[in-house]
């Protein structure tokens, strides 16, 4: 069993005015504190999708040992950035991860990548929440995906079963606006 770990973080950050990557955190930035998250998992292969501030993201985040696509589609939603990943993926599974939501646990991204289900999700205290892990039966219709809920939709198609493992906690904050920036920081110091 081999596992890749894919870091979307190729939007524009349309809601919240700047490119969330790049907002300090812990010292560095969003995005820099994901994939140090994500490294700490020991996955066989780590891929990030970028696609807004794409290269004010290559000279300030740290990309080392990770492999970048860049999205040209990627206002279109997150759908294109994992259409765009799906062809270089060699690993017989894939685990989803979103490139602002650094709070995600390592433990809980390896032990959803072992899930022998096409579809494994964490179910946390209020709701199935990332990281998603996905077969290789899944890919090809991964590679079709559109818009932003897209992966969502899929999940709950009912076309491929999915196993939920237990989480603990709540669904790590995910940084979309200002607020949620706001929560994400005053998490960190409580």
């Amino acid at each position: 069993m081999t596992v890749t770990g894919l870091v979307l973080a190729a939007g524009g950050s349309r809601r919240l005015g700047e490119a969330k990557q790049l907002l300090p955190f812990r010292g560095r930035t969003l995005l820099d504190a994901t994939l140090d998250m994500a490294r700490s998992c020991h996955l066989d292969d780590l891929v990030v999708t970028l696609g807004g501030s794409a290269a004010e993201i290559k000279d300030k985040v740290d990309l080392s040992g990770v492999r970048v696509i860049e999205n040209p589609s990627f206002a279109s939603g997150c759908g294109s950035s994992i259409r765009s990943a799906i062809p270089h993926i060699e690993t017989d599974r894939l685990v989803l991860l979103l490139g602002d939501q650094p709070l995600v646990s390592p433990f809980d991204v390896r032990r959803v990548a072992l899930i022998d289900a096409p579809i494994g999700v964490c179910r946390y205290a209020d709701g199935l929440g990332h990281p998603f892990q996905f077969r290789r039966p899944v890919f090809d219709e991964l590679a079709t995906l559109h818009g932003d809920k897209a992966v969502w939709k899929l999940l709950h198609s009912g076309r491929y079963p999915v196993t939920e493992i237990a989480t603990a906690g709540t669904v790590p904050i995910d940084v979309d606006t200002v607020e949620d920036y706001e929560r994400l920081i005053a998490n960190e110091h409580s």
